[in-house]
């Protein structure tokens, strides 16, 4: 096991410091020197690590996907049937509009709504996020077809990407109403959804 030197441990704090500040005020609303205070670094030590911004930017985007996909894999990884794994991931869902890992809601959404045109290499980021997402429900889903786990005449591509909208959707009104009420509905609807019509 390789151990971290000092030079990837301030690295590594950085990225989780300025993944937080990025998923609460966004890329644009994010000065240098928010991630000077949180980091407690000058500028030029912040820039041993980073060639700019936007590079820190995409950095700590790459980082907070990896922190998403640790947590994906711990909410399903002991579930043997397809359609508990399932809901293991609406946990994970619940949980991000509950402020965890990262406090703002999903970094893949917020990503997503402010960089559009204005942030490419952002957008793609998210883009390629968001593909990998639906692919993994959709692995999910075929592979418990394939097992009996879930009906045959269930759509996979349909069903991940509703389940993404609804819950992405919850955790955007959850935290635009200072409230869990939409989330806890959203996950009521789709636990059910999921044991009724989903479930073989």
């Amino acid at each position: 096991m390789s151990v971290m030197t000092k030079g990837d441990q301030t690295k590594e704090m950085i990225l989780h410091q300025a993944a937080q500040v990025f998923n609460r005020r966004g890329f644009f609303g994010s000065a240098m020197s928010d991630i000077m205070d949180v980091t407690g670094l000058e500028k030029g030590g912040i820039y041993n690590h980073f060639t700019s911004k936007e590079d820190l930017a995409l950095q700590a985007f790459d980082y907070a996907v990896d922190v998403l996909r640790q947590e994906i894999k711990n909410a399903t990884a002991d579930k043997k049937n397809a359609a508990d794994r399932l809901i293991g991931l609406i946990g994970f869902y619940q949980r991000a509009a509950e402020g965890y890992p990262f406090p703002g809601g999903c970094p893949v959404m917020n990503t997503a709504i402010e960089a559009d045109d204005t942030q490419p290499a952002l957008c793609e980021r998210a883009k390629a996020a968001m593909a990998e997402w639906h692919q993994f429900i959709r692995r999910i889903i075929q592979r418990g077809k394939e097992k009996g786990e879930i009906k045959a005449e269930v759509d996979g591509e349909m069903l991940a990407s509703v389940f993404i909208s609804v819950m992405e959707g919850a955790i955007m009104q959850s935290r635009l109403y200072g409230n869990l009420r939409p989330m806890n509905r959203a996950v009521e609807y789709l636990t059910g959804y999921l044991e009724r019509e989903v479930r073989a």
